[in-house]
């Protein structure tokens, strides 16, 4: 999964003339901040440079994941069309130019990001590119939320990953304030990103919530450590990134986890392959997780037929049913 040609172009004019060196050492001190989740009260993206090695490093990646989480979400919804979005935690726009990639129809964003540096890159990669009206917004996500007004598709991506676990339940609990219909979250694929998905899950099927996606079912996951529940998308990198990143390999696997959950009650949704496809001659075993609440691998042979075929087309985080 590519970036919009536009975007892609617009990352490129920023990125010019940009010395390597510099743009190595940013992207090394961003990489650590994310990796060891630190929240010593500084912003990741506080400064010119960091944004900068996140468009080089970073965008691709995080444009993939929350492309695919909205893939999702349109097939558990095919009906839905939302006309506003509020983005928390903004970045420098990847979740407004995913969501009007999904929805050209989108009429108006509201995107709330602390950094200015990140805002201004934002404003500009979005100028005369996108569609719908946006409105950029000084904020930070856990104290800044008020007096901003619902919206039809509310969204935090790789966002709870920044924020103090304590803090978690009230933030969660704002955004479902905020949101008329549906609320999607993406985080890093990690048993942390996966544990802080399932606790706002919990939260939101308290607080009357109807899960889409990716679970087809709205009991207790199944999954128990050292397992958990991720997805992944592979994302190639440009010449800039591998110089950047110093990598020999010509794409990199973005892993992520996401929640997508509605205000409208969700259809029957089929069950979730939530690892990769493991095939043979004749055969393939998928592992499941099953509306039922149960989670499992299967094995599909010849003898299934159509079920067969469809279990063969099938990959990682696709819907089988």
């Amino acid at each position: 999964m590519e970036l919009p040609a536009q975007l892609r172009q617009g990352v490129d004019s920023l990125l010019e003339k940009v010395p390597l060196p510099a743009l190595k050492q940013a992207a090394r001190t961003l990489s650590e901040r994310y990796r060891a989740e630190l929240r010593d009260g500084r912003l990741h993206m506080g400064e010119e440079m960091a944004v900068k090695a996140y468009l080089a490093t970073r965008l691709p990646a995080t444009y993939a994941a929350v492309r695919a989480s909205l893939e999702a979400l349109t097939e558990a919804r095919p009906d839905f069309r939302p006309a506003s979005l509020l983005d928390i935690g903004a970045g420098p726009g990847t979740m407004l130019w995913a969501t009007s990639d999904a929805w050209p129809g989108l009429e108006q964003a509201v995107l709330v990001e602390a950094s200015a540096a990140v805002r201004k890159a934002g404003q500009s990669l979005a100028e005369g590119a996108i569609a719908a009206r946006a409105d950029w917004i000084a904020g930070d996500a856990t104290i800044d939320l008020d007096g901003i007004k619902p919206a039809d598709l509310v969204s935090a991506a790789y966002v709870l990953d920044e924020i103090v676990p304590a803090s978690l339940p009230k933030l969660i609990d704002r955004l479902w304030r905020l949101t008329a219909d549906t609320l999607l979250v993406v985080e890093p694929g990690t048993p942390a990103g996966w544990q802080r998905i399932l606790a706002a899950r919990q939260q939101l099927i308290g607080a009357g919530a109807h899960v889409l996606a990716p679970c087809p079912h709205a009991v207790p996951c199944p999954l128990t450590p050292p397992d958990w529940c991720h997805f992944a998308r592979r994302v190639a990198r440009s010449r800039l990134h591998r110089l950047v990143k110093e990598a020999e390999v010509p794409w990199e696997d973005e892993k992520f986890i996401y929640l997508a959950a509605s205000r409208q009650p969700a259809p029957i949704r089929p069950a979730r392959v939530i690892a990769p496809p493991k095939s043979g001659s004749g055969k393939v075993v998928l592992k499941l997780c099953q509306p039922d609440g149960s989670a499992g691998e299967r094995l599909f042979s010849k003898r299934d037929g159509d079920v067969f075929k469809a279990a063969r087309r099938a990959d990682w985080g696709d819907t089988l049913g």
